[in-house]
């Protein structure tokens, strides 16, 4: 029998670190697993996940402007062109696949601006591709929330319903998809793909030293009209709270999760000029896990900024912006350690630090009793994803058969949303989302 081909996909490759993640930890799973199998990528940087991971990747869109605003005629017509000539292009992808992995990610999520024109129109060509041409399509450990918008809503809705194969990474994502109107008693919550990734820890730094992950903050896809507000309120909260620590001579280390979180480091180092202050600039989780243990503590607004913190058994406290957040707080039994994001209070983040830091030993032992568990049941969403993806043997040699080619979940929905072309792509819309 020949090697199996796998393809994965997704905002792999386009700066998000967590995105990233999630893609080491399925590729670490094929190898172990599934050595023989030949991988491939349809992804937003090609060229990135090509030179770190050896696997052959294909751009995502046709357009290679995808992500910018498009203003004149000729643009607004190439990104209508665009989403015609990648119907195609995603489809012929997909028929070279026996099977395809979407790894982690808030795919099912619009927590961060996106149109649904972008990401969420080539979710959905992927499983209806997928559908089609008889290629199983698993969305595996993924993130997903309530949606406002309709169109985009419809695509994530659809999306999920032709996937053969679909697990999340939190109880709050599956029932927003049931909400939705997905079938969702089949499906599994898994912790976060991450927790998989071997932990990687340097030496303690600086004594009473404090990480302090940072994003480029402006709210969710709802919150369009007041996006400037949200961030300026996320940003001086932010500088407050570095302020109020450097005055009691603690070393900060701000960390970041996506390259458009830099001009957010740059303000805070331009409000709180101090040689106490300094900047990390991570490449990969493991670099994150790098900087989170060497802290006493660490406040992150990013989910995976979370995640490293956690998987270093670091006490955390999380600034954040969605569901996802509490959740994973409350599954490492920090529960009490949330702070919301839209609406930084300075002193009562201190406060909450401050208790923080007073329980740290005993929430280290916690923490570490919580990674254990979730790095098993991560393991055991792997061999469960196996059996479901590659059945046996007698279901591949039936003629005409495509190996793993088998009807998914709700095989009797047909799509009834029609995608169009956006022609008024956001900046900051899906290259930048955290679909992790």
């Amino acid at each position: 029998m020949s090697a199996a081909r796998i393809g994965v996909f997704g905002l792999l490759g386009s700066g998000n670190l967590g995105n990233d993640g999630s893609l080491e930890a399925v590729l670490g799973h094929l190898g172990r697993e599934h050595p023989e199998a030949v991988v491939e990528a349809l992804c937003g940087g090609p060229e990135a996940v090509a030179a770190r991971y050896g696997i052959r990747a294909t751009r995502l869109h046709w357009y290679r402007g995808e992500y910018r605003t498009a203003s004149r005629a000729g643009a607004i017509a190439a990104k209508g062109l665009g989403k015609l000539v990648d119907v195609f292009r995603t489809a012929a992808w997909v028929r070279r696949q026996d099977v395809v992995i979407v790894p982690g990610m808030g795919v099912l999520e619009a927590t961060l601006p996106l149109r649904p024109w972008g990401f969420p129109y080539s979710l959905f060509l992927l499983c209806a591709s997928g559908r089609l041409l008889g290629t199983r399509v698993a969305l595996v450990g993924v993130g997903a929330a309530p949606i406002g918008n309709r169109a985009t809503r419809t695509l994530v809705r659809w999306s999920a319903r032709l996937a053969a194969y679909r697990s999340y990474r939190d109880a709050p994502s599956r029932e927003a998809m049931r909400a939705m109107g997905v079938d969702t008693a089949r499906d599994e919550v898994c912790p976060d793909l991450a927790f998989s990734l071997p932990t990687v820890r340097a030496p303690l730094g600086a004594p009473g030293q404090v990480c302090v992950g940072v994003m480029d903050f402006h709210g969710g896809d709802d919150d369009r009209a007041r996006a400037e507000e949200i961030h300026r309120r996320y940003l001086d909260g932010v500088i407050r709270f570095v302020r109020a620590l450097v005055e009691e001579g603690r070393p900060v280390r701000l960390l970041t999760g996506d390259g458009c979180d830099a001009p957010v480091v740059a303000a805070i180092l331009g409000a709180v000029d101090s040689p106490l202050v300094t900047a990390a600039e991570p490449a990969s989780l493991a670099d994150l896990m790098k900087e989170t243990s060497a802290a006493g503590t660490v406040v992150a607004t990013r989910y995976h900024n979370l995640i490293c913190a956690l998987k270093t058994g670091t006490p955390t406290l999380a600034l954040g912006y969605a569901a996802k957040s509490e959740a994973l707080m409350e599954r490492m039994g920090l529960g009490a350690y949330c702070h919301p994001a839209r609406e930084v209070d300075a002193d009562r983040l201190l406060e909450q630090f401050r208790e923080l830091e007073k329980r740290a030993p005993e929430l280290r032992q916690r923490i570490a009793e919580r990674n254990r568990v979730a790095a098993d049941q991560v393991e055991s969403q792997f061999r469960a994803l196996t059996t479901a993806l590659f059945p046996a043997a007698p279901d591949e040699d039936r003629p005409g058969a495509r190996p793993g080619a088998q009807a998914g979940p709700d095989a009797h929905d047909r799509p009834d949303a029609q995608a169009r072309p956006d022609t008024q792509a956001d900046a900051q819309a899906d290259a930048r989302q955290e679909t992790s």
